[in-house]
């Protein structure tokens, strides 16, 4: 693994922690708040596999997340969709185009999963989706200072 991505894991493994920690004690303020993650740059080949940022709105009611949505782009800030994983609008490696769209599921269940549990403890990252999971905590953590009731 290189530095970034490494490094990268352990800011998000520092973010879980912090919001762990103050998970029953943070109060919010109800409204609807959009954030974004720092950009992932695969440092480790010459693949674009993974690049792209996430982006996380969530909606706040009564001190509770009652809605997320986690939506995840390409660093020129096309949105992964249905056709992310394949070359030139083909699927040219089956393998890629599948991990790839598993990673693009992922999103929605990241985000299904905190309105389920009310904070991000409790929200399982998914194999294959690693990368997408550090960029949904990240935009989490930045929403939810947009939130916090001063």
């Amino acid at each position: 693994m290189k530095k970034s991505y490494i490094a990268s894991a352990l800011a998000a493994a520092a973010v879980i922690m912090a919001l762990v920690g103050c998970s029953g004690t943070a109060n919010y303020n109800d409204g609807t708040y959009t954030a974004r993650s720092q950009e992932y740059v695969n440092n480790e080949d010459e693949s674009v596999a993974g690049n792209g940022y996430g982006e996380v709105t969530l909606t706040i009611k009564d001190n509770k997340i009652t809605d997320c949505t986690f939506v995840t782009y390409e660093l020129d800030g096309t949105q992964k969709d249905e056709n992310y994983g394949k070359e030139n609008g083909e699927i040219k490696n089956k393998d890629f185009y599948n991990k790839a769209q598993k990673a693009l599921a992922a999103c929605e269940k990241y985000a299904q999963s905190l309105v389920e549990q009310g904070s991000l403890d409790g929200v399982d990252a998914i194999s294959g989706a690693t990368i997408n999971y550090n960029e949904f905590t990240e935009a989490v953590e930045e929403a939810l200072k947009q939130a916090e009731a001063k």
